[in-house]
């Protein structure tokens, strides 16, 4: 068994005892397990011995929410809220699938960047339409294997018609327009399961650290049937039901059309709260969805930095904290955040909130923040037990940061600077599963210099189909537009956008 002992670190264990107070102490690692954690443990002949002196070791942290097949589009769009992006990153008129070394590129590329900026958890809803192919998605897992982090990873499901799954759908879209819409008859909620059944099957705890999550779109994109059957399998195998719950003011405008009722009230009424689903999102919930979600003690993955881009507003975090709902953090996808960093959401989770209103002891504080991105995103995936902090018997998932960096110089507040000052920059190890993934800031298991260059060679031929793609779906861009417009000028009896205070 490998044991490894670091010595004379800072410590931020994010649980146990000390909680978020740092301290000075010795870490031990045995396998893929911390064995011991104290001030001094003393020899352990034949372990690699890491001086921790001027260093921070602290839990890695997690990506309680990305989305892999947004890789390639990095800097691709803005201002474009939501329904309109979608038309693009996600076209109604699919193109060819992506070829097998090129899905395997694209998820190897999240996992790289993930782990240097010290992700060593995330939550890929992966979404692949127009079928489920365990082919593919063992291509995305073997991906995550090779880069060495600790994933769940999805096959995301909907079998309801977008244009049914949107306020004003059907009524905006002219019917010429709607027949070059037929994608033929939907998926049954008894094909998904079997599907995921095979996944579980084939490829849960694969290498210890990766496991398959079951993730209905969302409520008004699935049928009742389809999501009832996908919370018995989730709960059958204790995996996370993840999900989308009212991300956008048009969302929350769909939710009353369809259901009569919020679609948080509406999955409360199917029995759908409960403590093993994450909600993507939850920035439309109102004061009753919160108590619901409380109550149910459910999780959320709060994307502060996607919310932003997208224009979808600024979700109650506060009140979601109060009320006890578990808060993890998510970057979302690349192409609707421009990166994997989840230092840069836990900053601007931080300062956005400051900006809800005066009352500054509601405002919502680094540790909060810092737990979000540690074990409550370890939560949120149902892996607390696991991951998510430094005590003994969890994984060795794991970070080292210089405290000499411009982060921490003067070093006043660990815990603060972490959120406001870091970036990732000053992360010199990352150790997911007891072994190293990252020194001195580089990929131990990849070459990443021979990837990125195959990645650029690919990408102008691939860009400029996807471009065709782009063009075929701008046809519906006007009344996806009249969508946003007609949906937003609603008055639902609250407001998520900071502007329209003042």
């Amino acid at each position: 068994m490998n044991t490894t002992l670091i010595r004379n670190a800072t410590l931020l264990a994010m649980g146990g005892e000390q909680g978020s107070t740092p301290f000075s102490g010795d870490l031990l690692i045995e396998g893929n397990r911390i064995a011991a954690i104290g001030p001094d443990l003393g020899d352990h002949p034949g372990a690699r011995l890491i001086d921790g002196r001027g260093r921070l070791v602290m839990p890695g942290l997690v990506n309680a929410h990305t989305h892999s097949g947004e890789t390639f589009f990095r800097g691709r769009y803005e201002r474009l809220p939501l329904e309109l992006w979608l038309l693009y990153a996600y076209p109604l008129l699919m193109g060819p699938l992506l070829p097998p070394r090129l899905l395997y590129l694209r998820t190897l590329l999240l996992a790289m960047e993930s782990l240097k900026g010290g992700v060593t958890l995330l939550c890929d809803d992966f979404f692949d339409p127009p079928r489920h192919d365990l082919d593919r998605l063992g291509t995305v897992f073997r991906a995550y294997e090779d880069a060495g982090i600790r994933a769940n990873v999805s096959s995301a499901v909907m079998n309801i018609h977008p244009l049914d799954a949107i306020a004003y759908g059907r009524q905006t879209m002219p019917t010429e327009l709607q027949a070059k819409l037929d994608f033929g008859p939907p998926i049954t909620a008894a094909a998904y399961v079997d599907y995921c059944r095979s996944a579980l099957a084939t490829f849960q705890d694969k290498a210890g650290r990766l496991r398959f999550m079951i993730a209905p779109s969302a409520p008004q994109r699935c049928t009742p049937e389809l999501m009832l059957a996908c919370d018995e399998l989730a709960r059958q195998w204790r995996v996370p039901f993840h999900t989308h719950i009212l991300e956008t003011k048009t969302q929350a405008v769909t939710g009353e059309l369809l259901h009569g009722k919020s679609l948080i009230r509406y999955l409360h009424d199917l029995d759908l709260l409960h403590p093993g689903i994450t909600i993507a999102h939850s920035v439309w919930v109102d004061e009753d969805d919160i108590a619901l979600m409380g109550a149910a003690g459910c999780s959320v993955a709060h994307n502060a930095v996607s919310n932003l881009k997208l224009g979808a507003g600024i979700a109650p975090l506060r009140r979601l904290i109060d009320a006890g709902v578990i808060i993890g953090l998510g970057t979302d996808g690349v192409c609707s955040n421009d990166s994997a960093r989840i230092f840069d959401v836990m900053r601007t989770a931080a300062l956005v909130q400051s900006a809800t209103g005066p009352d500054h002891e509601r405002w919502v504080s680094a540790r909060e923040i810092l737990n979000a991105a540690t074990l409550g995103g370890a939560r949120s995936a149902l892996l607390g037990e696991i991951t998510g902090s430094l005590e003994v018997g969890k994984r060795a998932d794991l970070i080292m940061l210089r405290l000499d960096s411009l982060a921490f110089t003067p070093l006043n507040d660990i815990v603060r600077q972490l959120v406001h000052a870091e970036n990732g920059a000053s992360i010199e190890r990352v150790m997911v599963e007891g072994e190293i993934v990252v020194e001195q800031g580089l990929l131990t298991r990849i070459d990443e210099e021979a990837v990125l260059a195959e990645i650029r060679e690919a990408m102008p031929a691939f860009l400029a189909g996807h471009a065709e793609i782009e063009a075929r779906n701008a046809i519906f861009h006007p009344y996806f537009n009249e969508i946003h417009r007609r949906a937003t000028a609603e008055e639902i009896g609250m407001d998520r956008y900071i502007a329209s205070r003042g």
